[in-house]
Parts: C-alpha cells; sequence; structure tokens
C-alpha cells in the first residue's frame, strides 16, 4: 500500500508509462510540473492548447518540449473537447487542466459524444501526507458538490474508495464526519452519515470497506481521542477517507491542512471514466506534481 507522497512517486515511475493531456498547457506552473513529470518517467504529455503561448512560456522557464506533441487550438472550448477527447478516444489515459476555466473542462468531459460521462458522480478527492498522521488521508468532497443528498454522498464515498485502492489500499476505512457522534434528527449530517453506516453494513460499498458515522473529526484520526470519549470503531483514530456532509466543511478542513499543518497534497477529480487532475493555482509546484502522479496510478489501476 502506498503511505506516502514519496511512494506515490515512485510507484508512477515503476508502473507502465501513462498518456496525459493537457488542456490549455499555456499556463506555466502546470507546464513546469508536467515537464518534470515526462522527464521522471511518469507521464507521455500531449499538450493542447495556444501553440505561440506554450513556446514562448517554455522559452521563458527554460523547458525543453523537443519531441512533444503538441495540437495548437485557441479556443478555449475546443481546446476542452480535443483534450477530453484525447482520452475517450484511446489516444491518452487522463487529463489535466490547464489554463482554462473549470466549467469548460467539465462540461468537455461531460459530454454525451465525446466527453467521460459515466453512470457515477464527478467528486474530488483531495489527498493528503500529515505530519504527525500515520498513512495518507483522503477528503472528499470539498471542491465540487456543495449539499449532497445521501444517494449523491454514496457515489462520492465510493469514488474515494477506488482512488484509495488504485494505491494498493484493500481496506478502507471511512468517516463520515459530523459535529456529534450520535444521530440527532435536528442535524442531517449525523441522519446521513447513519444511513450512509448502514448502506456500508448491508454491503453497499463492496468488500474491504468500513464505513463509520456520524464522527466527529477528533474520532476519525485520534485514537487517543476515542478512548477518552470511550468511542469503539475499528475506524476510529485509522481513518482513511474523510467524508464531509458539505462543501465548507470540506473546504475548511483542506485550507487548514494545506495552510496550518503544512500537508503536502495531491488531488483528482473521479467518477469519470478516467481521472481528472485538476489543481489550484494557489497549489505549489511539488503539489502539481503529486496530483499528476496521483492520476497516473489511477488511471494505471482503473
Amino acid at each position: 500500500m502506498i503511505k506516502t507522497l514519496n511512494d506515490l512517486i515512485e510507484q508512477a515511475k515503476k508502473q507502465e508509462k501513462m498518456k496525459l493531456s493537457v488542456a490549455a498547457a499555456q499556463d506555466g506552473e502546470v507546464l513546469a510540473a508536467v515537464v518534470e513529470a515526462s522527464e521522471m518517467g511518469i507521464i507521455e504529455p500531449v499538450l493542447v492548447g495556444d501553440e505561440k503561448a506554450i513556446g514562448a512560456i517554455a522559452d521563458e522557464k527554460g523547458l525543453d518540449l523537443n519531441g512533444y506533441r503538441i495540437i495548437d487550438e485557441q479556443d478555449l472550448a475546443e481546446t476542452a473537447r480535443k483534450a477530453v477527447w484525447l482520452v475517450s478516444g484511446g489516444q491518452a489515459d487522463f487529463v489535466m487542466k490547464g489554463l482554462i476555466d473549470t466549467s469548460i473542462l467539465l462540461k468537455a468531459v461531460l459530454d454525451k459524444e465525446i466527453g467521460l460521462r459515466t453512470e457515477s458522480q464527478l467528486s474530488h478527492v483531495m489527498m493528503y501526507e500529515v505530519k504527525g498522521y500515520h498513512k495518507l488521508l483522503y477528503l472528499t468532497d470539498g471542491g465540487m458538490n456543495m449539499y449532497p443528498d445521501v444517494p449523491t454522498k454514496a457515489k462520492i464515498i465510493k469514488n474515494a474508495i477506488a482512488a484509495a485502492k488504485a494505491l494498493g489500499n484493500q481496506n478502507v476505512k471511512v468517516a463520515c464526519l459530523a459535529a456529534k457522534e450520535k444521530v440527532n434528527p435536528k442535524m442531517p449530517a449525523t441522519v446521513d452519515a447513519g444511513e450512509l453506516k448502514q448502506m456500508g453494513v448491508e454491503g453497499f460499498f463492496g468488500e474491504g470497506v468500513t464505513v463509520e458515522g456520524p464522527m466527529a473529526l477528533d474520532l476519525a484520526i485520534s485514537k487517543e481521542a476515542a478512548e477518552i470519549k470511550r468511542y469503539e470503531s475499528p475506524v476510529a483514530g485509522d481513518a482513511d477517507v474523510l467524508m464531509v456532509p458539505n462543501i465548507e466543511m470540506g473546504n475548511g478542513i483542506g485550507k487548514a491542512l494545506s495552510y496550518f499543518a503544512s500537508a503536502s497534497s495531491a488531488g483528482v477529480i473521479m467518477g469519470a471514466s478516467a481521472p481528472v487532475v485538476l489543481v489550484s493555482r494557489a497549489d505549489t509546484h511539488e503539489n502539481k506534481l503529486n496530483s499528476i502522479a496521483l492520476g497516473s496510478v489511477i488511471a494505471a489501476n482503473k
């Protein structure tokens, strides 16, 4: 099982090289991360976008694009469609967002003709390496789904499980977060968490998965807290996946891990027929590289 982001990079190097389609590659930081990933042997990139702008950025940053396949396209909607079509058409294994609005890229991803649509729900899965925690921690969904209902939350959990299992985790522990550990009809997050737990008991999420909830954050990640509060669960202090009830909690936990805890991270959109690497402009170069590696490993294990 991959337990650190360094393990992730090493696995991406060892496996079959995946082809990455980059939508609107005329983004300096994204281009630098893509070139480094290529030089490390992690990916074979195809750059889609404004060829002149891509070349100018490469010259400015001293990046060698010799031998790269570049598809020239100035129109952003067409850029997204061509980048996605490369994946659906079998010429690439996954896609990455460059200098383009997320909404434009996702419209292409969901296109009925050339897209990567499935029966699942698109959801954002972040993975953090946190000092003091004994393994990688997945957080979902703090980036896409605002106030999901129980059926949508179930699909979001399935996406996170798929990501974790692609990284070799065959016993995934999911904590459905809320403010309290008991179901309270006045607190919808606890009600939903209780339903999701029951779905897990009934086998909805498959073998090797334990879904617990409702759980407060401290119980999910601290065995000491669980012991003090006399909370017993195989997930207590050992969660792999933090399933948040809404986008505010997910966004808050994620930014707290990044800025307060200085956690390194990687992130992808799951639920399509191939991973979609979606990075923030505020992400570090390291985290962009980690995200490419994550997308590569998931693509190789779908």
